[in-house]
């Protein structure tokens, strides 16, 4: 059953608003006898500090942590609200994909509120973000766009309204099915061979980049993609080709279903799965 990806900066509600679809959605199924199971996943349930987000590495444990938790949860029985941060588009997309491998629908619930307001409701919890980890994941966030598919459909819940727009959610994840992927959008169709063997050739050749790059330089850097307006963001370590071919063939096993319905962002879509994964 469905996927509801909640987003927003460090203390903007996100538990309080998670918890109140939570209640709903537990109400509405006993009303309409429907028996699904609902499962919140945050970090206090994965037992996540938020001195994780303060070091890259623990950082990308943590959505590790929350990825495996909700593709063991999501079921033809189960809504799955994963409520954190999920304040990197590319993550977002990461999420989607797993939905969408499912069959099952998704939305993304953004809690809105001034980074004012959401830093002075940090500094009065006694388990808040510290200030400089607060900082920089606000500096970090990424937006959700509605534009994007793994964006949609969105729900955005300011911090002064009253409640979440708890009915137009039930029919957005459980009266609508899940669209299939729909060829006929394709700006390009392919065939099925033509798709994978896209797929495989240019995240190798991404893959191939990297590398080549890394001969002539040390440190951390960006590298330049062709046919991607977004560069790959490496660390400040040596990247292996043993973990380029793990997160490639992660990649590859997300998307062989026809995920990406336009061949020509694959390379783009690669470079953010990419940075989103290297600590």
């Amino acid at each position: 059953m469905p996927l509801i990806i909640i987003s927003g900066i460090p203390s903007s509600g996100k538990t309080t608003r998670a918890l109140e679809i939570k209640r709903f959605l537990e109400e509405k199924c006993q009303q309409e006898k429907k028996n699904f199971r609902i499962h919140l996943i945050n970090d206090e349930t994965l037992h996540v500090s938020k001195e994780a987000y303060r070091a890259a590495a623990e950082e990308k444990k943590a959505r590790g942590a929350l990825i495996s938790a909700i593709e063991r949860s999501l079921t033809k029985d189960d809504i799955v609200i994963a409520d954190a941060m999920n304040y990197i588009k590319g993550f977002r997309y990461q999420m989607y994909c797993v939905a969408r491998a499912m069959g099952t629908p998704h939305c993304v619930v953004h809690c809105g509120v001034p980074i004012d307001k959401a830093k002075q409701w940090n500094s009065e919890r006694s388990d808040g973000y510290d200030p400089q980890i607060f900082d920089e994941l606000v500096t970090r966030y990424e937006e959700p766009e509605a534009k994007n598919k793994w964006d949609s459909p969105l729900f955005t819940v300011l911090w002064e309204d009253a409640t979440v727009p708890a009915e137009d959610i039930w029919s957005a994840i459980v009266l609508k099915k899940a669209p299939p992927p729909n060829l006929s959008t394709v700006s390009k169709p392919v065939t099925e061979t033509n798709y994978l063997y896209e797929l495989d050739k240019v995240t190798q050749e991404i893959v191939n980049a990297v590398l080549e790059e890394q001969k002539n330089n040390l440190g951390s850097y960006a590298v330049s993609i062709s046919n991607s307006s977004i560069k790959v963001q490496l660390p400040a370590r040596s990247i292996t080709l043993a973990e380029l071919r793990r997160l490639r063939r992660q990649f590859i096993n997300i998307n062989k279903m026809h995920t990406i319905l336009d061949i020509s962002r694959i390379a783009e879509l690669f470079v953010q799965y990419l940075n989103t994964n290297f600590a």
